[in-house]
């Protein structure tokens, strides 16, 4: 089967699920938690096998972390659905609502976008998350993974799979796996015009790329992790410190990880010295402008291009700033629109980043490492869209779905003037 083939079978089984009842997709739901379960020992196995290959390719330590199902992120696959079965459906609900002079009632009513194809690198979990959210959100789901982590892509979908053929008058081409991974493959469910109703390509920056250039369909791009955080003057210091720690070594090779850090000239002396030295004894390579190597003589001379690069490493590029104003511009010059933070007690200046940081998510006194969908209480996220068009930042149910106008009237005729 081509993959337009597999296109034409989703959207004629977009026009079943969309009409599904919140019931009978959360029985699907809970017959898919109970199928990867059962099927668990296979999924692991298969990533095993997965992640021994990979390995001896040579494929880079951060690809490798995301290709991983440890014990605890196996059972996440789980988990994760539970979270979205517990999720309002939010289908057919009246966001607005109003009535014209004339007396028409006007809503708008949520509904499913049709078929959604994901193009996605490593990070099995995403087959057995997207598979849920577009079922859940009544849409059809085109999961296209890599070569990488195709032995555990399969395992999953098989379960997937068992699930769905418990219910007879749900169609199987409600969720599909592309079991191609050539570059010709991804172009094709590129250029399903017609038949995609959204493409959210998940991966570094060849893919994006990629999509950028040959997409026809549209697309919301899942794009680079140049996140920042900002220390202001009026920071607790305490707070800063594990602020800073958690937000670069919790888990260095994810998007949501910080790779700048930007520190108020008054910090230098005091905090800057301990902070880095918390960082460097947790693994963190410090690159940094003339003053901060005066302050921590270990760090490595930064240059231009540790600005712009999303390391996905234990590496952090530090940066002495006057204030909250050169901050914002360093941030505009060189963000990428996913999360930005500061820690701050000054009110004043949190409202003015919080307000002028053009970004997906701004986190005030917390962690960037929560810009993430089941966190923000999404249940799980499809991609973490940083464009303004249709969705912007972590994407659960509600950017899955499409508004349309219903209009109520009582025999209205419309005079031509």
């Amino acid at each position: 089967m081509t993959v337009l083939d597999q296109c034409q079978d989703a959207v004629a089984a977009s026009a079943v699920i969309k009409q599904l009842t919140t019931e009978k997709k959360n029985a699907v739901l809970r017959d898919m938690v109970e199928a990867i379960e059962t099927h668990l020992d296979s999924i692991i196995a298969a990533n095993a096998e997965d992640v021994a290959a990979a390995r001896e390719a040579g494929t880079s330590a951060t690809l490798v972390d995301r290709l991983t199902l440890t014990e605890r992120r196996a059972a996440g696959l789980t988990a994760a659905i539970r979270t979205i079965i517990d999720l309002p459906d939010p289908g057919g609900r009246v966001v607005e609502g109003w009535t014209r002079p004339n007396g028409l009632r006007i809503e708008r009513v949520l509904e499913p976008l049709g078929v959604i194809a994901v193009i996605y690198e490593a990070r099995p979990n995403v087959t057995a998350e997207v598979a849920a959210l577009c079922l859940k959100s009544g849409n059809c789901a085109i999961l296209r993974g890599s070569s990488t982590a195709m032995r555990t892509n399969r395992a999953i979908m098989a379960a997937l799979d068992a699930a769905l053929a418990r219910h007879p008058g749900v169609p199987a081409a409600a969720v599909q796996l592309v079991d191609d991974p050539s570059r010709e493959a991804a172009l094709e469910l590129m250029r399903a015009k017609g038949f995609v109703d959204l493409l959210v390509p998940r991966g570094g920056p060849e893919l994006i790329a990629s999509v950028e250039r040959n997409a026809t369909v549209p697309t919301v791009i899942d794009g680079a992790g140049n996140c920042h955080l900002y220390i202001d003057a009026t920071a607790r210091p305490e707070m800063a410190t594990e602020v800073v720690v958690n937000a670069k070594t919790s888990r260095p090779s994810v998007c949501n990880a910080i790779e700048t850090l930007l520190v108020h000239q008054d910090l230098v002396t005091d905090w800057l010295p301990q902070a880095l030295d918390e960082l460097a004894a947790a693994g963190v390579e410090i690159r940094g402008c003339a003053q901060v190597r005066d302050a921590w003589p270990k760090a490595v001379e930064a240059t231009v291009d540790d600005w712009a690069t999303e390391y996905l490493d234990l590496v952090l590029a530090v940066r002495v700033v006057s204030d909250v104003d050169e901050a914002i511009a360093h941030i505009r010059e060189w963000g990428t629109g996913n999360a930005e933070g500061i820690v701050v007690q000054d009110i004043a200046v949190a409202n003015r980043f919080a307000r002028e940081v053009d970004s997906g998510s701004v986190f005030v006194n917390a962690s960037p490492r929560y810009s993430d969908g089941g966190e923000f209480g999404y249940g799980v996220e499809i991609g973490v869209s940083t464009q303004k068009l249709h969705a912007r930042g972590p994407m659960g149910l509600a950017s899955l779905m499409t508004a349309k106008n219903v209009v109520w009237g009582s025999g209205q005729t419309r005079t031509v003037a």
